[in-house]
C-alpha cells in the first residue's frame, strides 16, 4: 500500500497537497545514485558548480510571487513580507564569492625537497533535513556550500513545505546540476533514519527540535558520520540603562513576533534594566496591539497563523501555565484567535525563570519581561537556560556590549539588532541548540574533510 502525506495549511485546515512517501527500497536507490554521481560531480570545475548555483538563485528570482504565495498556503507567513528571496540570494551569493579561498588547499612547503600542502575534500553525500518556518533561507544554508564543495546532496524538507524542495530542486536541475547529484526526496521517519544507520550517506545537517536532534544522533551513532545539528533557542535579549528605548522595542519586538514567534533565533525572554523597565513595557504593548492578526493572504495582515494548531497549543499551555504560576497576561484576544492555528501574540510580565515559558522553547508569537538590576543579573538570567543560539544587547557602550557578549553563552552575540543571520559569520550554537558550522568560510570547513599531502621530490 502507498504511504502518502498531507500538507495541512495553516489558512483553513484544508489539505493543500499530498505527496507519496518514498519506500525505503527506493530511497537506499537513490542514496545510491548520489553516491555514484559524486565523484564526477567532484572533478568538474569549481567555477562550474559555482556557475550552477548562482544560476539556480537566478531562477528561484524570477518566482517570487509563486514563492510569496505558496508560502503563505504551506506555513501561514503573510504575502506583504514577500517571501524570502533578499535572505535567501544575499546567503548564497556570499557562499559563491568565498568558495574559491574557503576551499583553496593550504600550502605549507614547496621547495626542491618537498610539496606539503592540505587540501579539502568533500565528504561524499550530504543530507540535508530542512524545516518549514524558513523553508528557502534555511536549506539553501547547506544545501549551497554542499554542492559548491563538491558534495552530492538530498533534500528531505518538512512535510509542512513540501513544495519548496520540489521547487529548489526544479530550479538546480535547469541551472544544470545533474539530477541524481541533487534530489529532493519524501521520505518519513523510519526511512530517514534507516538511511543514516546504515551509511548511506556521509554528512547529515538537521534543523529542528531538540528530540528530533537526539534521533538524528541515535540514527547515526556508529557510523563516525559527521552530524550537524541546530535545534532552536530560547534567544534573550537585554536592553542596558543607556539603550535607546524605542530602538530596543522595535528590534525586540520584532524579533520576538515576526513569523508568529516561529524563528530558532527569535526572542523569547527580555530583561530591561529596572530604570527603563515600566516604559520598555508600555511602547512593547502598543507594538503589539498595533498587528492585525489574520489571513496571510490579506495584504492588511501583519501576523497570520502558526504553522499548525498543534504548535499554537504548546505556546496557548506555556501561557496559561505561566498566568496560573502569577504571570500577566497584558493583550485581550484577538479577533480573528479561532483558539487553533490563529493565535493572539503575547506579552507576560510577573515571570520567573520558574515558569516553562521562561525556559522551554516557545517558537511562537509570545514574550516574558523581566526586570533586572544591572549587567551581571542580566548576564546570569541570559545563561540560565539549556539553549545557547543567539543573544541581542542593546547599549549605546559598544566596549561594554562586547564585555557582556564575552560572558553570555550562547553562539551569536547581536549589538543593537537581533534574529538576523550574516553570511559572512559563523552560525553555530552550544548547550542544547546543537553543534555545527553553519555560512561563512567555516562551513566549507564542515563540508569537507582534510586531506594532507607530503610528497618527498625524487
Amino acid at each position: 500500500m502507498t504511504k502518502t502525506v498531507d500538507l495541512i495549511s495553516p489558512i483553513d485546515g484544508s489539505v493543500y497537497l499530498t505527496r507519496e512517501v518514498l519506500t525505503q527500497d527506493a530511497a537506499f536507490a537513490a542514496a545510491q545514485r548520489a553516491k555514484d554521481a559524486q565523484s564526477d560531480w567532484a572533478a568538474r570545475p569549481i567555477a562550474d558548480r559555482i556557475a550552477m548555483v548562482r544560476k539556480a538563485a537566478d531562477i528561484i528570482g524570477k518566482q517570487q510571487d509563486r514563492m510569496t504565495t505558496e508560502i503563505a498556503h504551506q506555513m501561514g507567513r503573510p504575502i506583504r513580507y514577500g517571501g524570502e528571496f533578499g535572505g535567501f540570494n544575499e546567503r548564497l551569493t556570499y557562499m559563491a564569492d568565498v568558495a574559491e579561498d574557503a576551499l583553496a588547499p593550504m600550502e605549507i612547503e614547496d621547495s626542491e625537497a618537498f610539496r606539503r600542502l592540505i587540501k579539502r575534500v568533500p565528504w561524499g553525500t550530504v543530507m540535508v533535513i530542512a524545516p518549514w518556518n524558513y523553508p528557502y533561507m534555511t536549506a539553501i544554508n547547506t544545501v549551497a556550500p554542499a554542492l559548491i564543495a563538491g558534495n552530492t546532496v538530498i533534500l528531505k524538507h518538512a512535510g509542512q513545505t513540501l513544495k519548496v524542495g520540489e521547487h529548489l530542486a526544479e530550479a538546480f536541475h535547469n541551472a544544470g546540476v545533474p539530477k541524481d547529484v541533487f534530489q529532493n526526496l519524501v521520505l518519513d521517519h523510519d526511512t530517514t533514519s534507516a538511511l543514516l544507520s546504515r551509511k548511506a550517506v556521509d554528512f547529515v545537517n538537521f534543523t529542528g527540535s531538540v528530540g528530533g536532534g537526539q534521533a538524528i544522533e541515535r540514527a547515526a551513532a556508529g557510523t563516525f558520520m559527521p552530524v550537524s545539528t541546530e535545534l532552536g533557542g530560547k534567544d534573550p535579549g537585554y536592553v542596558r540603562a543607556d539603550a535607546d528605548v524605542d530602538a530596543a522595542v522595535e528590534g525586540l519586538m520584532d524579533g520576538a513576533m515576526f513569523n508568529a514567534g516561529q524563528c530558532c533565533c527569535g526572542i523569547e525572554r527580555i530583561y530591561v534594566h529596572e530604570t527603563l523597565y515600566d516604559q520598555f513595557v508600555e511602547k512593547a504593548l502598543a507594538w503589539v496591539n498595533a498587528q492585525t492578526l489574520g489571513n496571510p493572504l490579506d495584504p492588511d495582515t501583519t501576523m497570520g497563523p502558526m504553522a499548525h494548531k498543534r504548535f499554537a497549543a504548546e505556546v496557548r499551555a506555556q501561557i496559561d501555565e505561566a498566568v496560573a504560576q502569577g504571570a500577566k497576561a497584558h493583550i485581550d484576544s484577538m479577533p480573528a484567535d479561532d483558539g487553533g492555528a490563529y493565535l493572539t501574540p503575547q506579552i507576560l510580565t510577573n515571570v520567573t525563570h520558574d515558569m516553562r515559558v521562561m525556559r522551554d522553547e516557545s517558537f511562537g508569537p509570545v514574550v516574558g519581561i523581566m526586570p533586572v538590576k544591572d549587567d551581571a543579573e542580566a548576564t546570569a538570567l541570559m545563561n540560565d537556560s539549556q539553549f545557547g543560539l543567539t543573544a541581542s544587547i542593546w547599549s549605546k557602550d559598544v566596549a561594554k556590549a562586547e564585555e557582556i557578549a564575552d560572558q553570555i553563552e550562547t553562539g551569536t552575540v547581536f549589538l543593537n539588532r537581533c534574529d538576523y543571520l550574516d553570511p559572512a559569520l559563523c552560525w553555530t550554537g552550544c548547550k542544547d541548540t546543537g553543534r555545527g558550522q553553519g555560512l561563512s568560510k567555516l562551513a566549507y570547513q564542515a563540508l569537507t574533510r582534510p586531506k594532507s599531502y607530503h610528497l618527498k621530490k625524487a
